[in-house]
Parts: structure tokens; C-alpha cells; sequence
């Protein structure tokens, strides 16, 4: 958004002065002239104090966007306009990115642009399945259905993938936890009970030695171990954002976990089904929903099968044989596709794979939650107990000798 001074007169015949947000010359008099005041000269502001500073990315939080959804589907449905609605919302919007795009976006509808053209100018905002489902609503005059649609798609994949975080992060900040409570026992704790073991004439036992051995090194050496997380850490984000091979190698292995990768399977296609269903379900063609689908997958495994399938459908072959190939779907996947194919009725096939797959999520991540919590603190205790054993077994044989 660039910010222009301004010289006019109001209606009263006052003059003004001041500064308006716009995105060009012509919709920032637009904008003057709406409020009262008649410009009588306007240039773009060269201060700093009026530059759009900004650190990081400018995409819009997923939360911020589900919102943002089903609050432009109710006031839709409602018979609000699709001007008016982008304009109440870019008021009460709380993200500062969906703001000044929504603001960009009702100055392009506002001088005729369609919204689909207008919301694809903001890639980082509002994702190519969003733009593509506006666009064909907009072509067959179904824009309240589309957005209802898309409404609770964004709605469902969120809560999945909110499931699925909160189930994966979990067990991750137990184990952080563990690691600094051994840490902090070998560092503060076993260093206390040092002097008492050298004035012991018995030998220590093994785990003994071991255990104030490497309290001593980490009391030396504790950068050592923290640095090399931090490069490798590092390392890893690094390869994960640049190299496709490494980005893919990680994912299919992911998947090839025996206990979470079921999950983030059964997540994977559930995500996939869902749009898919929402862009079939809005007319988008076929060839053009799987490019979509593929982008928006976020795993780049399902990502290379919808790509294969849709070579496959230029082709002239189906839809399902690439899926059939591929071990990532199961065969009632592949069997519902295909009845889906051959009885004109895909897009309600795949929602239904989607509601299945969408509990099938819900029943495991209830499952592991009641299996991680347990096993973690197993963990945790036996951790612990190692350094308390190794602690006081010398001390049990001092007593015992005495």
C-alpha cells in the first residue's frame, strides 16, 4: 500500500491537508473524493515515517484465514455484496497481511476487476485453491455455494492438521524436558556427591564412573553438545527448504514410520480428497484440480502420485491406475475413486473418503495421546532413575560395610 499527501477542499470549502493509504494515484482521489474532500494536488509520501516497514514472511496465519472464510460465506449468504463484504472485513481483520491485501483487493473490485482476478494478485495470502474455486463460482454464479464450500473445507483441513500437530508435538516437548532434566541432574546434582566418592576406599560401580565421568565433561564441554544441535539443526532446515531430494527423502520417511506414519498418511489423504471434492464440487476441470491439488498437498510423496495421475488422464487412462500403483493409498481408496470415475459422481466419492479418513484421524490421534503419555513418563522416571541409582548404590555399599 503506498501513502499519498495530499492539498484538497471539503465540501464546506475548508482546506485540508493530510495523508491517504491507496494503491495507485487514481484510487487514492477515489478514496478522497468518497470521504468528502476534493483534491487539489496528491503525491506519493517520500518519508520513511509512511513506508510499509515489515519483517518476515507476509503470509497470513491458517486460524486468521479459516476466519476469514466463514466470515465472508455468512455475510455472502446473507446477501451482502461481495464489495461491501471485502470491505467489512478488511476493517475488522486482525492480520495485518489480510488487511492490506483485503484493502488492495476492494480498491481492484471496486474499479470492475472480478475478485478472483483481484485475490490472485496476493499469492502469500489467499492460496491458488481459493482463487481457482472464486473464479469458476464467478463463472457460473454459484459464489455463495463456493464460498460456503471452501468455508468448511479450510475449517476441517485446519482441525486436522491442528490434531496432528498437537499430537506430534507433544511427545517432542517431553523429550526436551527429559533431556533437560538429565542435564540439569548431571551438571548441578552429581557434581555434589564427587568429593564424597573419592574419600570412598570401595571401588565405584560402572554405571557410577560412567555417570560422574560425563558429569564432568558436560560441566567442561556443555556448549559442545548445544552447538552441534544448533548446526545441525541448521544444516537440516537448510537442505529441507533448498533441496527437493532431501525435502522429499524426509517426507517418505515420515510416512514410513511405523507408528506416525500411518497417521500422517491417513492426514495426507484426507487433505488431498477434501480439496479435491471442493474443486470437482465447483467445476474446476479436472487437469487444472489435480495442478492445484499437487501444490497444495504439502507432502511432496502425494504430491508426485497426483502428478503421475495426472499425466495419466492426458493420456487417456484414469485417474485411479496411478493411484493404484502407489502404496501411499489403500485399496478402498482406489476402489471408491474408481466407482467415483465410472458413475459421474467423484467429487461425492471423495468427500465421503475424506469424512473417513478425517475420524480415522481423530480414533488414532485419540489413541497415541493415551499411549505417548504413559510411555513418556516410563521414560522420563527411567532417566532419572539411572542417575539416582548411580548416585546412591556407593553409598548402599559404604553402609553396608560399616
Amino acid at each position: 500500500m503506498t501513502v499519498f499527501k495530499y492539498v484538497g477542499r471539503t465540501k464546506m470549502g475548508v482546506t485540508q491537508k493530510g495523508i491517504i493509504d491507496a494503491t495507485n494515484k487514481a484510487a487514492a482521489i477515489i478514496k478522497l473524493r468518497e470521504k468528502g474532500i476534493n483534491p487539489r494536488e496528491i503525491e506519493e509520501s517520500k518519508s520513511l515515517l509512511h513506508r510499509d516497514i515489515s519483517f518476515g514472511s507476509k503470509k497470513v496465519k491458517a486460524q486468521d484465514f479459516v476466519i476469514y472464510c466463514r466470515q465472508f460465506a455468512t455475510l455472502i449468504r446473507a446477501g451482502v455484496s461481495l464489495v461491501e463484504a471485502t470491505s467489512i472485513l478488511a476493517k475488522q481483520a486482525t492480520s495485518k497481511p489480510l488487511k492490506r491485501a483485503l484493502e488492495k483487493v476492494e480498491e481492484d473490485i471496486r474499479t470492475g476487476v472480478p475478485f478472483s482476478d483481484a485475490v490472485r494478485k496476493h499469492p502469500k495470502v489467499f492460496p491458488e485453491l481459493f482463487v481457482n474455486m472464486m473464479r469458476s463460482g464467478e463463472a457460473t454464479g454459484n459464489i455463495d455455494e463456493t464460498l460456503e464450500r471452501l468455508a468448511n473445507s479450510y475449517e476441517k483441513s485446519f482441525r486436522l492438521i491442528k490434531k496432528v500437530q498437537s499430537t506430534l508435538t507433544y511427545p517432542a516437548m517431553l523429550l526436551v524436558l527429559i533431556v533437560i532434566v538429565v542435564f540439569f541432574m548431571l551438571i548441578f546434582i552429581v557434581p555434589t556427591f564427587v568429593e564424597s566418592f573419592e574419600q570412598m576406599d570401595a571401588e565405584l560401580p560402572a554405571i557410577t564412573v560412567i555417570t560422574v565421568a560425563l558429569g564432568e565433561w558436560l560441566r567442561q564441554y556443555w556448549w559442545l553438545p548445544i552447538s552441534a544441535v544448533a548446526i545441525a539443526v541448521a544444516v537440516f532446515q537448510y537442505f529441507y527448504r533448498n533441496n527437493e531430494r532431501f525435502y522429499y527423502t524426509i517426507h517418505y520417511m515420515l510416512l514410513k514410520l511405523p507408528i506416525f506414519g500411518p497417521l500422517l498418511q491417513k492426514t495426507a489423504i484426507a487433505r488431498l480428497t477434501r480439496n479435491l471434492s471442493s474443486l470437482f464440487s465447483s467445476a474446476v476441470p479436472i487437469l487444472q484440480a489435480l495442478t492445484i491439488s499437487e501444490k497444495v498437498s504439502g507432502n511432496p510423496v502425494v504430491g508426485k502420485v497426483i502428478l503421475d495421475a495426472r499425466a495419466s488422464l492426458e493420456k487417456g487412462s484414469t485417474l485411479t491406475d496411478p493411484l493404484e500403483q502407489s502404496w501411499i493409498f489403500p485399496p478402498m481408496v482406489t476402489s471408491m475413486t474408481r466407482i467415483g470415475e465410472s458413475t459421474g459422481s467423484l467429487d461425492y466419492m471423495l468427500e465421503k473418503i475424506a469424512d473417513f479418513y478425517e475420524e480415522e484421524v481423530d480414533r488414532s490421534v485419540d489413541t497415541l495421546k493415551s499411549l505417548i503419555e504413559p510411555l513418556m513418563i516410563v521414560l522420563l522416571a527411567g532417566a532419572v532413575g539411572i542417575i539416582v541409582a548411580a548416585i546412591f548404590l556407593p553409598m548402599f555399599s559404604l553402609y553396608e560395610n560399616m
